[in-house]
């Protein structure tokens, strides 16, 4: 047996969003009917060189497929600076669970990118409201081309408005999708006051104002994934139908983590899991809802759901490059 070697080029070809979307929401819900296996996330810490790297395996038993993956991934603030290199890298090994035989070796940078807009796909389907048709972002950086493509795929979405303190990457983003939508450079209220709002941003202080939001906006809450990092006000928190990826992730370094740590919010804030919601278990958006928020730290189920996708389609299309990794002769 071969190996399959899929570069970034190859996972972004078969990483096709609207089957990455169901993927992921598959993942959850076996994840709610415990039908994965995640251990915690694990760091290793290098300040000396402004970065960590992060371990990520996971098992995921969904309805229809089953697989295993470990991805190694970082996040080195000063690469694009000091290295022309991006601040996230990622490698995923991709198994059969059956016989742990590593059936491929894929980019894991660009896959942490779709899984991580899938997740708030997934969100989005769920809470905010049917007829949505505006989104907000805040951060123009890749993750928001990538929130667009997502949460378009699951609302009619019709007017952006994106914000950025880099004025160059505002305007970029404006014009790679000005033949698509309605979307124009704003400010974070312009932002917030859309159906849908992304924030994917690396602050330690609070930047979206309460009063800023509709009065059902849903938000999605992308960059925090550290503890200090908080982009939503505690009012927000507080108002809000809080939804989490995972307990033990976002109170330790999701958006509630600030306030979480202080004893401002507490499990009576909590409104659940999404994997509960995607299974059934819990409601989603209801008719009394006003403003909810989807607290997004990255899984390693995600990872792994998205990896089948790209794995079974680069396999039907006869893509990538396939490798001897592992001597299969038996003594």
């Amino acid at each position: 047996m071969q190996t399959l070697l899929l570069g970034a080029d190859a996972v972004e070809d078969h990483a096709t969003m609207p089957a990455v979307i169901d993927a992921v929401a598959a993942a959850f819900a076996a994840d709610a009917r415990e039908n994965t296996i995640m251990p915690a996330k694990s760091y290793i810490d290098l300040p000396q060189y402004n970065g960590d790297f992060r371990s990520m395996p996971a098992y995921v038993n969904a309805e229809t497929w089953d697989a295993a993956a470990v991805k190694w991934v970082n996040v080195h603030l000063d690469n694009p600076r000091d290295h022309d290199l991006p601040t996230v890298l990622g490698t995923l090994i991709y198994s059969d669970p059956e016989t742990a035989f590593p059936l491929a070796v894929m980019d894991g940078t660009v896959l942490t990118r779709l899984r991580t807009g899938a997740a708030a796909a997934v969100a989005t389907d769920h809470l905010a409201v049917a007829d949505a048709d505006s989104l907000g972002l805040v951060g123009a950086g890749t993750q928001a081309y990538t929130q667009l493509d997502a949460i378009s795929a699951v609302r009619n979405i019709e007017t952006v408005v994106v914000a950025d303190r880099d004025t160059e990457k505002q305007q970029a983003f404006v014009d790679t999708f000005t033949d698509r939508f309605d979307v124009r450079a704003g400010s974070i209220e312009d932002a917030a006051g859309c159906d849908v709002l992304s924030t994917i941003t690396p602050v330690e202080s609070p930047i979206v104002d309460r009063k800023w939001l509709g009065e059902r906006t849903h938000v999605n809450a992308i960059g925090a994934d550290a503890a200090g990092k908080q982009e939503h006000s505690e009012r927000t928190l507080l108002d809000a139908k809080l939804v989490i990826d995972n307990y033990e992730q976002c109170t330790h370094s999701g958006e509630i983590n600030v306030p979480w740590g202080e004893g401002t919010l507490t499990d009576t804030d909590l409104h659940g899991e999404l994997g509960d919601i995607v299974a059934g278990t819990l409601s989603g958006r209801t008719d009394d809802d006003g403003i909810t928020l989807f607290d997004s730290t990255g899984l390693a189920i995600q990872d792994v759901a998205a990896a089948h996708v790209v794995y079974e389609n680069a396999s039907d299309d006869g893509d990538g490059t396939a490798f001897s990794l592992v001597d299969t002769e038996t003594s």
